[in-house]
């Protein structure tokens, strides 16, 4: 199973944050995918796999085609492990407003 690190890590690449938010208006091929980036697809399809490998992405079969789309409960995890920053970045803020008074 995926941790944080591997997700945060496998978006660091940034044609493979682009076929994320590809994946993000809609699922899609690989060949779909290649269309528009620079890359071969071959190398769109070892992107995938560290994108799958990571937890962001799940691929079905349609027919003679895999389809990518992207794994929402991971990207709900990503924003709950972020949140928990945000919140105590939240409660600093307010200890510091509430002493400035």
């Amino acid at each position: 199973m995926a941790n944080q690190s591997d997700r945060f890590a496998a978006l660091a690449d940034p044609t493979r944050r682009e076929i994320f938010e590809k994946l993000a208006r809609k699922p899609l091929s690989v060949a779909e995918i290649a269309g528009g980036l620079p890359v071969t697809r071959p190398a769109v399809s070892q992107h995938l796999k560290i994108l799958k490998d990571a937890g962001l992405v799940t691929m079905k079969s349609e027919g003679t085609r895999n389809v990518y789309q992207i794994d929402f409960k991971a990207i709900a995890s990503m924003r709950d492990y972020l949140d928990r920053f945000w919140n105590k970045a939240l409660a600093a803020f307010k200890d510091a407003a509430e002493k400035e008074k």
